[in-house]
């Protein structure tokens, strides 16, 4: 064995091998503001109850609102109408577009770029970790406030505010679609604070950007003199979740919305990549 073969430096594992899952996962969890926003989550459906009970009363009008007392079911579907037009784009952006910056802020994302990490393995194992937690975050409102609003208010069936019941064994199922549609919906709000994550050293511009973007989005689709371009804004077919409630489902709003948030995360994330990859971070 030559000399030199006999001194060659052996890099300790944790260098060798590319930045784990379980470590993303880690990083993730123990953050405060991961933190601080699941107890946000659980404290919510807490808090509309204590609301409700203040203003007293039962029942009132054939409104989501109105109706959120009548069971755990219809606690469930205003919960989810209070929180998914902004806290759960909040949320989503907070958890996606603060993943890459705040390594970047800290001073680390340097030192794992030499470790060496390669940047496509840091950024995949970011990206997915911070959308799973988005979807945790989405699923445990959902069923959280299921179970709230069935301690607080009893396991009536869901009361439409179009008019008519959907029995629980028609309601669950509905229920998991409704979900499943803001998990994927959501994809597009991290897709843009994804790409704003590539291109800032600070959080808040991320979040706070992809946050501004969705807003606005939301203002424009109300201009109705736009016509077919609202179609195309990210945040056009937010409320189609509701058609799930309807009493023969009308898939087509929810249907275009997947489309579309596919379309925007999918460009979003390989522009994001492609920039990252070519971004000066080592300097």
């Amino acid at each position: 064995m030559s000399a030199s073969t006999s001194t060659r430096p052996t890099l300790p594992e944790t260098v060798r091998r590319p930045l784990s899952w379980r470590a993303e996962v880690g990083r993730q969890l123990r953050r405060r503001r991961t933190l601080w926003s699941f107890v946000l989550i659980g404290a919510l459906p807490v808090v509309l109850v204590i609301a409700f009970a203040i203003g007293g009363g039962g029942p009132s009008g054939n409104t989501v609102a109105g109706l959120a007392k009548v069971g755990a079911a219809n606690f469930a579907i205003f919960a989810i109408s209070a929180s998914a037009s902004f806290l759960l784009v909040v949320l989503t952006a907070l958890f996606v577009g603060d993943a890459v910056p705040s390594e970047a802020s800290w001073s680390t994302l340097r030192y794992l770029l030499v470790a060496p990490v390669p940047r496509a393995r840091l950024l995949t194992s970011k990206l997915v970790v911070a959308f799973l937690t988005a979807a945790v975050a989405v699923v445990l409102l959902s069923l959280w406030s299921l179970l709230v609003g069935g301690i607080a208010y009893g396991w009536a069936p869901f009361t439409n505010p179009a008019g008519g019941v959907l029995e629980w064994s028609e309601f669950l199922p509905r229920f998991a679609v409704i979900v499943g549609y803001l998990v994927v919906y959501l994809l597009q709000v991290g897709g843009i604070a994804f790409w704003l994550s590539t291109r800032t050293d600070a959080p808040l511009a991320a979040v706070g950007g992809a946050v501004m973007v969705t807003i606005v989005s939301s203002i424009l689709s109300q201009i109705e003199t736009l016509g077919g371009w609202r179609n195309g804004l990210p945040m056009y077919y937010a409320r189609s979740w509701s058609d799930a409630l309807a009493p023969q489902i009308d898939w087509t709003g929810m249907r275009h919305g997947v489309l579309w948030s596919v379309l925007y995360t999918v460009v979003l994330v390989g522009i994001a990549y492609r920039h990252f990859r070519r971004k000066d971070i080592l300097s």
